[in-house]
């Protein structure tokens, strides 16, 4: 298994602790899973149980959007709508 690939367990639990979980990971803007891994790791830290080789927790979500993609797109906020170019314009 490659330090990349993501190791998936089975873990059973009492409805209660996984509807406060979820109810959590919402709370915090994560999936359910990936707040029980931040959990996980958070408990072994403090505990100084967290294995030295343990790799950072993965990015999640929508990857940021490209900044000189979005700058030559879009006219700056305080310009005016007459002095965005026209595609058509030879000016």
């Amino acid at each position: 298994m490659s330090p990349k690939e993501r190791k998936p367990v089975l873990l059973r639990l009492d409805p209660a602790v996984h509807d406060a979980v979820a109810r959590w990971a919402a709370d915090e803007l994560r999936s359910t899973n990936a707040h029980v891994e931040y959990l996980l790791r958070r408990a072994l830290a403090q505990a100084g149980r967290l294995p030295k080789g343990a790799g950072p927790l993965p990015q999640r979500g929508r990857p940021p959007k490209d900044p000189t993609a979005a700058e030559e797109a879009a006219p700056p906020p305080d310009a005016p709508a007459s002095a965005t170019p026209k595609e058509d314009d030879p000016t």
